[in-house]
Order: structure tokens, then C-alpha cells, then sequence
């Protein structure tokens, strides 16, 4: 059986006490976990002792978590059993240790896939990662903040007419993407302010690879136009997204978590909730502005196109 390990940590600026009492009762998971965000009618049970719960769901499957033991404002250890898709169990355990700037918090899981899946270990390495990556950062602002900027609306299945662009393609680390795509979005600002007569109002950003592995995304930032311009410069591209049907995730709230909506349509698509249509890439639409609006309130929707 190939064995899979996760280790992922936040700082949290709080009491340790407090972060430790939202760990050791399953009564708070469901505010921060990045599964359940995904399927909220999934059916969820904690025991009258708070250190036992079961899920089940169609996108989340089933399963059921048990609190092993604690050492007060230490660790927390659990026993992790998955039933569906396929049964698996897990060691899973939090950290606790002060820093600087508040208490590191360390979650790690030690698991190990069904033998028919060796192929898909560093992959499934990769997205459990990155769901912990996601679980954490909503745990920080669920203890820091009390809320948690971050909602999904279930927007469904529409018509997208096409739609012109100019753009900028990038390749970059992960980690990059935030400020590169910033300065992207400068540049093509700065262009079409000389050329405001084209301009379609829309911002996007067409993602044409994730490499979970390897850590790497290939986007392309965009601005829409009425029509492709003869000054295009060297280093943009112009080109448009066909009109085509697509399934709408509408995320409200800050960017950095727009993961939540990406990692649940995905799940769809492999849970067969719609077929995407190959040949058109996933993109993004920023629907406010936020230079106008709070973080909470940002407007992002995540189109993935689908086979009629």
C-alpha cells in the first residue's frame, strides 16, 4: 500500500487556548473545513461529547473522525476512517507552538492509498495538500476574524456569449501567482487607458494548466474588448473566448480563497455532476472592483464549460 504523507502550517495571531478549544470540539469543523464548504447539505453528526463525527455526502463521501487524545494546548491526535469513495483510514494530529507573531499550527495526516492507486500517490499528495492549505487559511480568519470571507453560490448551467480579449500569458510557481497576476492586470490596465474606446468593461483570467505537482500554473490575464485593436503590443495577445454553455460557481469574498470554488468544481466534474467541454480552458470573471468594494463583498465567477 503506498503510503501518503501531509504536513501543512498556518500562524494564527490568537490565544493558543482558543485555537486548541476549536480543534478538540467537532462541533466547530464545519465553519472552516475545506470539504464541507463544498457540499453544504452533506449530512453531517457530532456526538454529545463533541470529539466524534460522521459525514456523508454525494461530492464529499463518508466517513467518520474520533479525537485519540490531547495534550492541552499541545497536540491533538485523531483517527480518521474513510467509507466511501473507497475505505481508507488515516492518522491525523495538530501541532501546537508559539512564534513570534501568535502559535504555528501544524496539521499533518499519514495515510496510505489503495494499492491499485500507486500511480496517483504524489497527485493525491498534491490535493490533499492544497485542501489543507485551504482549511487552514479559513481556520486562521474563522479565529482571528469570526468569520470567514468566503462564500459559494451554486450558480448553475447558463449561456456565455463569446467574448474578445486582450491579455498577457504567464507561467509561474503557485506561490507567484497573486503578484504576478497583479502586474499583469497593471500592464493591460495601463494599455487600455489609451485606449479606452475598445474597452468591453469584463477582467478575466483563463487558467489553461494547474501542475499539482510540480507546483505550476499557466494562466492567462485578460481584459475584454469590443474588438481585437491593430496596436497590440508585442508582448499581449488578442484572441476570444467562443460563446458556449457553461456551469457558473459564483465566489464572494476575498481572492485568496477562491480555491474553495475552483477545488469544488473540479470535484463535480469528477463526480460527474457535468461534462466539460475540451478545447475551451476554465476562466474567472471579476465582476466588481476591488478598489470599490470590501474584501467580503468581491464577485468572482468561475466558468467551466460544458457539453450541452
Amino acid at each position: 500500500m503506498p503510503k501518503m504523507n501531509i504536513s501543512r502550517s498556518v500562524v494564527i495571531n490568537a490565544p493558543v487556548e482558543k485555537i486548541f478549544s476549536t480543534l478538540n470540539d467537532f462541533n466547530n469543523w464545519q465553519a472552516w473545513s475545506p470539504w464541507l464548504i463544498m457540499e453544504p447539505e452533506a449530512k453531517v453528526t457530532v456526538r454529545e461529547d463533541s470529539k466524534y463525527y460522521e459525514w456523508e455526502g454525494n461530492r464529499v463521501g463518508a466517513g467518520n473522525m474520533t479525537v485519540l487524545n490531547e495534550k492541552e494546548n499541545e497536540h491533538i491526535d485523531y483517527d480518521l476512517t474513510f467509507l466511501k469513495p473507497w475505505k481508507s483510514k488515516a492518522n491525523v494530529s495538530f501541532y501546537f507552538k508559539p512564534v513570534k507573531d501568535g502559535i504555528q499550527v501544524t496539521w499533518t495526516m499519514a495515510s496510505s492509498l489503495p494499492f491499485f492507486m500507486f500511480w496517483m500517490k504524489k497527485q493525491m499528495e498534491a490535493f490533499v495538500g492544497m485542501d489543507y492549505d485551504r482549511g487552514l487559511s479559513m481556520l486562521k480568519e474563522h479565529i482571528e476574524k469570526g468569520e470567514i470571507d468566503s462564500k459559494l453560490e451554486f450558480r448553475g448551467v447558463s449561456d456565455f456569449s463569446a467574448a474578445k480579449y486582450i491579455g498577457i500569458k504567464t507561467k509561474c510557481g503557485m506561490q507567484e501567482i497573486g503578484p504576478k497576476m497583479m502586474a499583469d492586470f497593471g500592464k493591460l490596465e495601463e494599455y487600455m487607458k489609451e485606449n479606452q474606446e475598445i474597452a468591453a468593461g469584463a477582467a478575466y483570467s483563463i487558467y489553461h494548466k494547474w501542475d499539482m505537482v510540480k507546483e505550476q500554473v499557466e494562466y492567462t490575464a485578460c481584459v475584454g474588448v469590443k474588438s481585437i485593436p491593430s496596436n497590440v503590443p508585442s508582448n499581449f495577445i488578442a484572441s476570444e473566448i467562443p460563446a458556449t454553455k457553461v456551469y457558473v460557481m459564483r465566489h464572494v469574498g476575498a481572492y485568496e480563497h477562491l480555491g474553495n470554488a475552483w477545488s469544488t468544481l473540479y470535484t463535480m466534474q469528477r463526480n460527474k455532476e457535468f461534462k466539460m467541454l475540451k478545447g475551451i480552458h476554465p476562466f474567472e470573471m471579476y465582476v466588481n472592483n476591488p478598489q470599490e468594494v470590501a474584501v467580503k463583498d468581491l464577485i468572482t465567477d468561475i466558468h467551466f464549460a460544458i457539453k450541452g
